[in-house]
């Protein structure tokens, strides 16, 4: 009984009432934060999408002039949905890292000719710094 009136007595001091109101305007205000900080994500993940759609539209312009390409189609996996790293001790207070190419698919005309599949390879692979194993190119 000794320890109920002892809580009691603790809860009904107004400095604990103030303290209790503080840590809950401060949970809901985080709760608040976060909830527009998932809402950014979902923005890097178009930015994701637009890097990977101009980084196709780029890589087609290039291996389209290949001789024997042929007509060609483009498609990228990505790695990651790119972040943004915040910097100290700079006047840039963010630096943007884009996306990781995970894979390339090229469909093409020329894909059955071994020639062909040696440049487009050399070129992709070099053009986005990736193995070969990470490129595929077929007819």
């Amino acid at each position: 009984m000794l320890q109920g009136k002892k809580l009691s007595e603790w809860l009904s001091d107004k400095r604990v009432l103030r303290a209790a109101v503080i840590i809950g305007l401060s949970a809901v205000f985080l709760i608040g934060l976060l909830s527009v900080v998932d809402i950014k994500s979902n923005d890097n993940d178009s930015d994701s999408q637009e890097y990977a759609e101009r980084t196709e539209n780029r890589l087609l312009e290039i291996v389209s002039q290949i001789s024997g390409v042929g007509d060609a189609k483009i498609f990228l996996t990505m790695d990651n949905g790119g972040e943004n790293v915040y910097l100290k001790n700079t006047d840039t207070k963010t630096v943007s890292i884009e996306p990781k190419v995970r894979g390339v698919v090229i469909v093409c005309e020329g894909g059955d000719d071994p020639v062909v599949v040696s440049h487009v390879l050399e070129a992709v692979t070099k053009a986005l710094s990736i193995s070969s194993d990470k490129v595929c190119i077929t007819k």
